[in-house]
């Protein structure tokens, strides 16, 4: 995390265009892969090319050959020359072994709900070919080539988003994977470059064959954290750009209000030097950086305020306090997901060098659980103070000498300014901190005849998590909203005119700017951002700067330097 000075807006990239204009293939199973080049693939479609490296592909070779002598020699191997979970006490012949991986697939073709967005699924997709890449997992790189064909083609397959329990695991989803990688019937259906069909013709329009899984090869693919960690990968992402946001509607709220600076001095954030603490106290430093709207005080000064307090309401003074344990946390939780993206999730591990075999776990996952959980608590942590700061800007009591609601036009009683838009956040903050709850400690199932009686929920976690990132992206629109109001408001009052451009810092006019084109409003001097109530239907402005959070658009842009200085 760089806790360096904000450089100007216009000296970083656009997060989405430096992402679609990298035309350049990642290379798996040479080097870790990041959440970054995970996103790149999965939303971006940026080509994927597997390692030539003779080393690493005689590692996968090695570990095949591993498996195929196993079974030709007798050798007992969990899930290979056994059966499943409670049922490994079972022996499978050799002549059995084969049919035992390609019937894996259709028991396991049981999910509910409906299809799981395609990025995620591309995600996940990327992390199997690239966990099978360390040679540890007994399956032929032809199967791991497929998954590369199927990105590089928009091949993707369909999968149920209800089914993993994450203790083996996404043993569910990922028989939807595998099942359409090898066509193995009619039932298994893809997403054939916007078009859907049955994994068999998408196949032959590849011009492959229809493959029979060898032995351990099923459970190789099914048996492991991918798809958990794909959608973790994506959310990590997202939370980062919802965070990046959240500072920028706080410089916004913090102009709007006339605040002071004073509470994001360094000699106040050196005596109690937390990482996240000192970024965000240094980032907002920047963020107001040659406002006209804030009280300077960094040399210490302490006027009186009239009617207001010599110093801000926690919500402003304590923000650096607040708010760096979330960037710390969000930051732990990005290592733990990029480990987990470059790790060998599967079971039995082959470890070719000794000519063994591993029974172990790394299929569990509880890091994606745990991580996931966090996640969503620290949404609801940005939401709780989000809300704070709507409410100081909407009282009048607190404001400090701005319109109740920021009615624009006060020469029509009958407007009510953004008084319902505020109780729309009420209604969604509440469930942005009810999602931070846990679902990694609760719920136990002692599935699959008490085998897999201690379970991670790192896919529903992770799954949850999503929906948390939606609600956000809704509610920071809400929240941009009355900040963009509040500084055109603002500067009335100190100006004369409603053009909040000419006196926000360099750093909120792009994100004020951005807003301004997002929702087809002009700049205007002689009207601030919301006049009357009936020249605009806010519910459309919501949509339109939620969307464009999501797309990655001009909003993001705006905000690239805290975006960057997270990375």
């Amino acid at each position: 995390m760089t806790l360096t000075p904000t450089a100007p807006p216009h000296a970083y990239p656009n997060e989405c265009s430096t992402l679609n204009s990298n035309r350049q293939a990642i290379v798996i199973g040479e080097r870790p892969l990041t959440i970054r080049q995970v996103i790149q693939v999965a939303r971006h479609h940026t080509k994927v090319q597997i390692s030539h490296n003779e080393q690493v592909l005689q590692g996968v070779h090695g570990s095949a050959e591993y498996i195929a002598q196993a079974v030709s020699s007798g050798q007992p191997v969990y899930g290979v020359t056994s059966g499943f979970g409670g049922m490994a006490n079972v022996v499978i012949s050799p002549k059995q072994a084969q049919d035992l991986q390609n019937n894996l697939m259709r028991f396991h073709k049981v999910g509910a709900g409906q299809n799981l967005p395609k990025t995620h699924v591309r995600a996940g997709m990327l992390l199997r070919a690239n966990s099978h890449l360390y040679g540890a997992s007994g399956i032929r790189l032809e199967l791991i080539k497929r998954i590369e064909t199927f990105l590089n083609t928009n091949v993707t397959p369909h999968v149920r988003e209800f089914g993993s329990i994450g203790a083996s695991g996404d043993l569910t989803p990922l028989a939807y994977v595998a099942g359409s990688l090898v066509g193995l019937s009619e039932q298994y259906r893809v997403d054939f470059q916007g078009e859907t069909m049955p994994a068999p013709e998408a196949l032959k329009r590849l011009g492959l064959p229809p493959l029979d899984l060898q032995p351990k090869e099923g459970l190789a693919m099914m048996n492991g954290t991918a798809m958990m960690t794909g959608i973790a990968a994506n959310c990590a992402y997202d939370a980062k750009i919802l965070l990046a946001l959240s500072m920028g509607m706080h410089a916004l709220a913090i102009q709007g209000l006339q605040g002071t600076n004073q509470s994001f001095h360094p000699f106040i954030h050196r005596h109690k030097p937390h990482t996240g603490q000192l970024w965000a106290a240094q980032h907002m430093l920047d963020l107001l950086s040659g406002s006209d709207l804030i009280l300077n005080e960094l040399d210490g000064v302490h006027d009186y305020r009239g009617e207001q307090p010599i110093q801000d309401r926690y919500s402003l003074r304590c923000l650096p306090q607040y708010t760096g344990p979330i960037v710390d946390g969000i930051q732990r939780i990005t290592e733990q997901i990029e480990t987990e993206i470059n790790s060998a999730t599967d079971n039995p591990l082959i470890d070719v060098a000794q000519q063994a075999s591993y029974h172990g776990g790394n299929f569990l996952g509880q890091y994606i659980g745990t991580a996931m959980d966090s996640l969503r608590y620290y949404l609801g942590l940005l939401a709780k103070h989000l809300d704070v700061q709507i409410a100081m800007l909407a009282m009048p009591e607190f404001n400090n000498g701005l319109p109740a609601s920021l009615v624009g036009n006060p020469q029509r009683p009958v407007n009510m300014g953004l008084k319902g838009l505020q109780i729309t956040g009420n209604s969604m903050m509440p469930l942005l901190t009810f999602y931070g709850n846990s679902l990694a400690d609760r719920f136990p199932t002692h599935a699959e005849q008490f085998n897999q009686n201690l379970n991670s929920q790192g896919f529903g976690s992770a799954y949850l998590t999503c929906q948390s990132i939606e609600i956000f992206q809704q509610y920071i629109a809400i929240a941009l909203i009355f900040g963009v109001q509040a500084a055109d408001l603002r500067t009335h009052q100190l100006a004369g005119h409603y053009d909040a451009s000419q006196h926000l810092s360099p750093a909120s006019q792009h994100l004020y700017s951005a807003i301004h084109t997002v929702v087809g409003k002009s700049l205007s001097a002689d009207h601030p951002y919301i006049w009357n109530d009936d020249e605009q239907a806010l519910d459309e402005h919501i949509a339109l700067i939620a969307a464009d959070i999501a797309a990655e658009g001009h909003i993001v842009a705006a905000i690239g330097p805290t975006i960057s200085s997270l990375n």
